[in-house]
This record gives structure tokens, sequence and C-alpha cells, in this order.
């Protein structure tokens, strides 16, 4: 029994996609893939916006590309947005992104032993860069302090803030005032909900400085940002330039997204009017990205051709997962997956069900294997600065 094959097998009969799937099935939709490689090849800064209908593979191309930037010796983050992970809160969303940041040839997150490593010139230009670079000095000092402490709770302390459990300003100072017997005097005071962007544009340098070839940051189901209320989703938007823009050096963002999302929110929410109606907002930025939604490319739907080869996979693997040889009519299995259901993730689940009853009775009887909710874009009850 091979028990790698079982894992498959199970996270695809769950309808659950992994890293794991996107690095065996990355042989379909070779066209978009090939466009997807030579982006992240090109070096230059950047963000995309792909969207598909519910179960038509979205988060199952994010961890093969996901696979495909490892390979490339970048640095990939990748979160899913949700009602914990809401966008319009970047210094939440920097958290999520520190914990699920993996480097190439590392099976588990985490970017905290680059800082070390760094060579002595190199650990400089980050300083320098820290300094000169950012919004305000805080990281500048930050960094220097850990450089010059040998006290292992207060690096800790400090290397556990770019991770994103952020230390206080007046405890980053007061370390700051032991070590050098110096006071900091911020050029800029740091504030977390204004400044946080300066962690991102650090990490980009820092990963730049460590030899990697880029950084990608991949974002599922970003049409949650649709169910998020009104003033939180503009704050949302303006972040999502900010990645979209690439205001990141080296570094490219990819948004997926359900492809109702400009008809059943920017239009049925009618954001544009409630935009014009509500100051404080950057509303260049957020027009540039309801623009960018509404003529986001639209993932392409897999061909009878490609949906045969990802079953033929299937099938191997689930000989593999039950130690069987399947006996069974492969073009009856792929006529029956491809007429029963209407997304992708269905089509699979339903092969997944042809082939348990073949193995387990050795015939096959009704599939039940039902399609996915859809969901709504019911906003979430507002906060009260929201009302």
């Amino acid at each position: 029994m091979d028990f790698e094959a079982r894992k498959i097998i199970e996270a695809l009969r769950s309808g659950v996609p992994s890293r794991e799937i996107g690095g065996y099935f990355g042989g379909a939709r070779t066209e978009l893939l090939a466009e997807m490689s030579q982006w992240m090849s090109s070096q230059k800064s950047g963000g995309k916006i792909l969207t598909a209908s519910y179960g038509e593979g979205k988060t199952h191309l994010l961890n093969t590309i996901f696979s495909m930037a490892q390979k490339k010796n970048m640095a990939v983050s990748m979160i899913s947005l949700s009602k914990e992970t809401p966008f319009n809160n970047l210094s939440l969303i920097y958290q999520k992104i520190a914990g699920n940041t993996y480097l190439p040839n590392r099976e588990q997150p985490g970017f905290d032993h680059l800082v070390d490593q760094l060579s002595t010139e190199n650990m400089a230009e980050l300083q320098l860069y820290a300094a000169k670079q950012l919004q305000t000095d805080k990281l500048y000092y930050l960094l220097k302090a850990y450089c010059n402490t040998d006290d292992s709770e207060t690096r800790f302390a400090l290397q556990a803030d770019l991770q994103g459990d952020f230390i206080a300003v007046n405890r980053l100072k007061k370390i700051y005032k032991e070590i050098f017997a110096e006071r900091v005097v911020f050029s800029n005071g740091f504030v977390k909900s204004r400044h946080i962007w300066d962690y991102f544009m650090l990490l980009s340098r820092l990963f730049t400085l460590a030899g990697l070839d880029g950084w990608i940051l991949l974002f599922d189901e970003a049409e949650n940002i649709g169910r998020i209320g009104r003033k939180s989703r503009f704050n949302a938007y303006t972040n999502m330039a900010r990645f979209l823009r690439s205001e990141t050096s080296n570094a490219l963002s990819l948004f997926t997204m359900t492809n109702n999302y400009a008809t059943q929110v920017i239009d049925e929410k009618d954001e544009r009017r409630h935009l014009s109606e509500t100051e404080g907002y950057d509303n260049e930025a957020i027009e540039y990205v309801l623009d960018s939604i509404e003529t986001a490319p639209e993932l392409p739907v897999l061909s009878r051709d490609e949906f045969s080869e990802v079953l033929m996979k299937i099938i191997d693997f689930h000989t593999r997962a039950y130690a069987w040889q399947p006996r069974i009519d492969v073009a009856e299995l792929c006529e029956t997956a491809w007429s029963r259901g209407y997304y992708l993730r269905t089509k699979i689940r339903v092969a997944i069900e042809y082939l348990d009853q073949a193995f387990q009775y050795g015939n096959v009887g009704d599939i039940v294997a039902n399609e996915l909710d859809q969901g709504t874009y019911e906003e979430e009850i507002p906060l009260p600065d929201e009302l």
C-alpha cells in the first residue's frame, strides 16, 4: 500500500486542495501555466487577478504555481482570505503571511534564520535600506539592536517582531537604550495601522539579499472581500491596489476569486456610486482594483482531453493507494465523471466514487457525489464605525 498515494486520493475525495496535489497534477492548463512561469521568471514586480467558477480549480492552480515558484528559487507565501483573515486589516495579513511563507527546499514555513545567515555586508545594506527607504525608521533600530545583543530573550522578541508578533515601540526604545546607552528618536513615529507596509518592503529586500530570485504572494478566495462591510471593502480594495501595483520590489502577487464577483458585488452593491458619495478613501486606487476585477481573465475550463489526462493520474493513484488492479472501462469512467458534475471538483469526486465502488464491490452502482454550494455575498454585521 502506497500511503502517499492514499493521502492524495483522500484529499481529492474530500475536495480539499493541497500542495501535494498541485505538484502531481500540474500538467493541465499548460498554456496558462506557461504564461505564469514566464511571469515569475521576468523578475518584475506586479500583480494579477484570476477568476473562475466555484470548484473549477483555483486553489489547485495556486498550489501548482506554489510548486513552480519554489523550483525557481522563490519565496512563496500563500493564504486564504476569510472573515478571520480580512484583507482590510493589513497588519493581520502580514502576520498570516509571515506564518505561511515557504523558502525553496524547506518543508516548514519560516524565514527567521535568513537574518542570521546574512553576510556582514548584506546586513549593513539591509539596515541602510530600513533607515532610508521605509516610511519610518523603526525597523532600522530593530535590526541594529538585534545585531548588537547577545541576550537570547531580547533576540527572540526582536525576531518575533519580524514574524508579525509586533513589539511595542516603547519596549523597542528601552531595549535600544540598554544596548547603546542612547535614546531612540524616530524621524517618523511608527503606527502599525499606517506603516505596516514597511514590513512587506523589508521582507522583500531580505529575500533578495539572501539570494532568492523573487517572492510570490498567493491570495486564495479573494471573493471573501465581498462579504465584509462596505467601508471595510473599500479599505481592502486600497490594500489590494498596493499588491497589484507591487510597491515592493521583486515581488509578485496573484489573487484568485470567483467569476461572479463583478456582477454580484461591484454591480449589485453599487460600489462605484457609494465610493463617489464617501470621503476619506483613495478613490483612484479603488477604481483601479474594481477595473482590474472586471477585466480579470477567467481560468479556462479543462478540455475533455485535459480532463482525461487528469483522470488517468487519478486511476494510477487509486491503484497504488489500495494495492489493486482496476478492471474497469476507462471510457465509461471518463464519460460518467464528465457528464455527472458541472464543476471540476465534482467531476473528480465522481471519478473517485466510481473507483471506490469498483474496488469495494467489483461493480459500480449509483453515484451520489453532489455539486458544491456556491455561497452568497451576504455582508457581515457592520462594525460601529461602519454604520
